[in-house]
C-alpha cells in the first residue's frame, strides 16, 4: 500500500475492557452523549430506504420486494423520516451490523431507530462504529426475541463506549480511509476482472467438450431439437427426466444467520451450488427450537440445481461429494440423482451448466425482476440433452480435469487473494478508528485529487452477498 503506519506515542486507559487503550489526546464518550434519538414522520412522498449489514443505508429496491418476502403497507405514513448525515438502525439486527449514517433522504420502518449525531463527524462515526471494534457490542446489547432477530435493549446500547480524536483528525481519518478503500477496491475490482476472464475460457472448454465431445473433426447430425442443433451422429437426445430420479424440493425454515458447526444442522444456501464444486460452508444454522427433517439431508451422489436466484445464477448445478453430515436441502434448491447406468452424474452436471441448457432455463423463467428470478419443476425435468456414451463420458471428464486444472488454481489463488484484501481493509479501519494506527501523516500527504479517483462497484459485492442484502421487514406493523 506504499506507506508505514506506526502507534501513537503516548496512551491511555480507555476505561472500555474491550477498547482498551486509546491515544492520550482522544475522548471516550457513552454513546448517550453522540446520539439523540428522533422521530418524524408523515412522509409517504420519500422515498423508501433499507438498513442493511453490507452497505448500511441504501434505497430500498421495491421491484423485488415479492421475492424477498418484504411488507410494504399501502400506508406509509408512520414510516420515520431518515434525513443525510442521521444514523438509522435496524434495531432487531443491530447485532449484525444493520445500521449506518444515510447519506439519502427517505423512509424506514417504524420500528426502527433514527437519532442526530452530536459532536462527531457524520462520517468517521459511520466508518468506526460499522468496524468489527465496535459491531460486538451491539450484540452484547441485544436480547434474543426469535431466531435471527434480537431486539437491541437502548439503554444498553446507549452505554456503550466511543472513542474520539479531534474534528480535524476525524476528518483525517477519513480521507485516510477512504483513499485505500479506494486502493484496495480497484485491486479487488482487477482480480474480479481476471476471475470472470478465466471463468468464460474454462467454460468454453467445457462447452466444446459437452457438445462435440474430444474428436474436433467428429461427424455431425441434426439433433431435431432447435435449443441443441447439431450433435455428434453417435450422440443421443433425452430429456433429463428420463436418466434422473423425481426432483425433491427442500424446507427453508428461518435460521440462525451464521453457519452449522459440525455436529450441528444447518439449512443449505442457494450459493452451495454456485461454484465449480459443491459449497457445504454455505449453509446457516438450523435452530435448536427446529426439528430436522433427516430425509432432507443431502447424500453423496446428490445433484443439487438452484430453482430462485438472479439471472445469472438460476439453474445453476452441482454434484454433492462427499459431504458433512446434517445438511438439509433448502425450498431454492431442487435435488435428483442419476437412475441409469449410462450417465456419469459430474457430466451430466456439466451438461446441465453448459450454453444450450442455460438458454432453456432462462427462456422459461419468471419473476418480478432479476434480482431474483424462479423456475418450476417442469423446466428442468424437461431439459433437452445430447449424450455420448457412459465411456466417451469418462473420457471427456478425463481430458476437462488436464484441460482446466491450470485455470482452477488460478481462479482459486484470485479468491484467495480477494479475500485477503478483504481481511487487510476490515482490520485497517478497526485499528484506524480506535487509535491503534496514527494516520495523520499518511493523510497529509495523500494526493490532492485522491477524492477525485471514483472506483464502480459494480464487482465489489459477491452475488451471494446480494442475494441477502435486503433485511427482511416483516416488523413494519410494529410501532416505536
Amino acid at each position: 500500500m506504499n506507506f508505514k503506519l506506526r502507534p501513537y506515542s503516548a496512551y491511555k486507559n480507555s476505561g472500555v475492557p474491550w477498547l482498551g487503550k486509546v491515544p492520550k489526546h482522544w475522548e471516550v464518550r457513552k454513546l448517550r452523549g453522540i446520539l439523540r434519538r428522533v422521530t418524524e414522520r408523515n412522509r409517504p412522498d420519500l422515498p423508501l430506504l433499507s438498513v442493511v449489514r453490507e452497505r448500511g443505508v441504501i434505497r430500498r429496491d421495491i421491484t423485488n420486494e415479492a421475492e424477498n418476502h418484504n411488507y410494504i403497507p399501502d400506508d406509509l405514513t408512520n414510516y420515520k423520516v431518515v434525513q443525510v448525515g442521521q444514523f438509522a438502525m435496524n434495531k432487531m439486527k443491530a447485532w449484525q451490523g444493520s445500521y449506518g449514517v444515510s447519506q439519502f433522504k427517505g423512509i424506514v420502518s417504524p420500528a426502527y431507530y433514527v437519532f442526530n449525531l452530536s459532536g462527531v463527524d457524520g462520517r468517521f462515526f459511520h466508518s468506526a462504529i460499522r468496524s468489527r471494534a465496535y459491531v460486538p457490542s451491539f450484540t452484547q446489547a441485544s436480547d434474543g426475541v426469535r431466531t435471527g432477530q434480537w431486539d437491541l435493549a437502548e439503554a444498553r446500547m446507549r452505554e456503550i463506549g466511543f472513542a474520539i480524536p479531534s474534528l480535524s483528525e476525524q476528518t483525517a481519518i477519513v480521507r485516510f480511509l477512504d483513499h485505500y478503500d479506494r486502493k484496495i477496491r480497484r485491486y479487488i475490482r482487477a482480480k474480479q476482472k481476471l476471475i470472470k476472464l478465466l471463468e468464460e475460457q474454462k467454460q468454453a472448454i467445457i462447452h466444446r467438450a459437452v457438445t462435440r465431445g474430444l474428436d474436433p473433426n467428429v461427424r455431425l447430425k441434426p439433433s431435431g431439437v432447435d435449443w441443441l442443433g447439431d450433435i455428434p451422429e453417435h450422440w443421443e437426445v433425452r430429456r433429463l427426466k428420463e436418466v434422473t430420479t423425481p426432483i425433491e424440493q427442500g424446507w427453508s425454515p428461518q435460521c440462525d444467520a451464521w453457519s452449522a458447526a459440525e455436529h450441528e444442522w444447518g439449512v443449505l444456501k442457494v450459493g452451495c451450488v454456485n461454484g465449480d464444486k459443491f459449497d457445504e460452508g454455505q449453509n446457516k444454522k438450523l435452530p435448536s427450537t427446529l426439528t430436522p427433517i433427516p430425509e432432507l439431508e443431502v447424500q453423496d451422489g446428490d445433484i443439487l440445481v438452484s430453482r430462485a436466484n438472479t439471472r445469472e445464477l438460476l439453474g445453476l448445478a452441482t454434484l454433492v461429494v462427499n459431504p458433512r453430515q446434517r445438511l438439509m436441502l433448502c425450498d431454492k434448491l431442487f435435488r435428483f440423482r442419476v437412475k441409469s447406468k449410462r450417465i456419469d452424474p459430474q457430466f451430466l452436471v456439466y451438461a446441465i451448466r453448459q450454453k444450450t441448457s442455460r438458454a432453456q432455463i432462462e427462456s422459461s423463467t419468471n419473476g418480478a425482476s432479476d434480482s431474483m428470478q424462479n423456475i418450476g419443476q417442469d423446466v428442468v425435468r424437461n431439459l433437452w440433452l445430447s449424450l455420448p456414451s457412459l465411456d466417451e463420458q469418462r473420457k471427456i471428464l478425463v481430458r476437462l480435469e488436464v484441460q482446466t486444472s491450470a485455470i482452477v488454481t488460478t481462479i482459486a489463488q484470485a479468491h484467495q487473494e480477494i479475500s485477503l484484501l478483504r481481511e487487510y481493509r476490515t482490520r485497517l479501519i478497526a485499528d484506524v478508528v480506535t487509535g491503534k494506527l496514527d494516520v495523520r501523516e499518511a493523510a497529509a500527504n495523500l494526493p490532492e485529487d485522491a477524492e477525485k479517483d471514483n472506483i464502480s462497484e459494480e464487482f465489489e459485492e459477491p452475488i451471494e452477498e446480494r442475494e441477502e442484502a435486503i433485511d427482511s421487514e416483516l416488523e413494519t406493523s410494529l410501532g416505536d
